[in-house]
């Protein structure tokens, strides 16, 4: 009994860190309206990346190295949804990390090295990655033309590379998605850093 009231207040701490718990399968946009600080200096809100087709969101960031395994997987991925012609839009929540190597002038550094030309915004005091209940980078969520999440989770089956990949949970949600198919799986485990809030 005392080992379990020892570990508690760790638990609670822990908790503390991951925000609210992940924005259930068919859940609508948190807040759509928001307004966020896109590179190119303009404001976006999830309602302005949105199309009649869906929306991609992606919480990323330029400091894990989970993320920079990734990142090639990413730039497919978020090709293959805008050739789709869902909506995307990527949010760096890193706000404990803004002096350390999260910062916007970093985003913008970062976007240009990797070739990222879609909306990349600073989602200042991890404010979204709260209402979404996202708790690590990278970590997916997937809306439909409605409006309501329909996937949510890890890009792939594997964070080691793509040559080890057997399956693309992502992508196959897209097809499924745009072929108005039930998603075969609506949640997969999200692999990488954690969310680095204050």
């Amino acid at each position: 009994m005392k080992k379990i009231l020892a570990v508690l207040p760790v638990a609670a701490l822990l908790l503390s860190f991951t925000g609210a718990d992940p924005l259930p399968i068919g859940s609508p946009i948190p807040n759509p309206g928001k307004k966020m600080k896109d590179i190119s200096g303009k404001e976006f809100s999830f309602n302005d990346a949105m199309t009649k087709k869906g929306l991609l969101v992606i919480f990323t960031c330029n400091t894990c190295p989970i993320v920079k395994k990734y990142q090639s997987r990413i730039n497919e991925v978020s090709n293959y949804a805008t050739e789709k012609g869902l909506g995307l839009i990527l949010l760096n929540p890193n706000e404990a990390y803004r002096n350390n190597g999260d910062s916007y002038e970093d985003m913008i550094s970062y976007a240009q090295e990797n070739r990222m030309s879609w909306k990349y915004v600073y989602d200042e005091n991890s404010e979204m990655a709260d209402a979404f209940g996202a708790t690590r980078t990278p970590e997916i969520f997937l809306f439909n033309s409605d409006g309501k999440l329909v996937y949510r989770g890890a890009i792939d089956d594997n964070q080691n590379g793509p040559e080890q990949v057997t399956r693309r949970h992502l992508k196959i949600a897209i097809d499924e998605l745009l072929d108005g198919k039930d998603i075969s799986v609506k949640t997969t485990r999200s692999v990488g850093c954690t969310i680095k809030r204050l």
